[in-house]
């Protein structure tokens, strides 16, 4: 039982340490042009509508 009340806290400190680097970074996490899409499968990434200067 202890195993799983360390594994829990050492998850939500993590957690809240991610959500304290976006509240001040001031920037939302954004996914990327890569994945499937550089694959070949055909359409146009759904963040960057194509452009991939707009994911840098």
């Amino acid at each position: 039982m202890s195993t799983v009340l360390i594994t829990f806290s050492i998850l939500l400190l993590i957690f809240i340490a991610m959500s304290i680097g976006v509240v001040f970074g001031r920037k939302p996490i954004a996914g990327s042009c890569g994945g499937l899409k550089t694959m070949g499968e055909i359409g146009d990434c759904e963040i960057c509508g194509g452009d991939p200067a707009k994911c840098k």
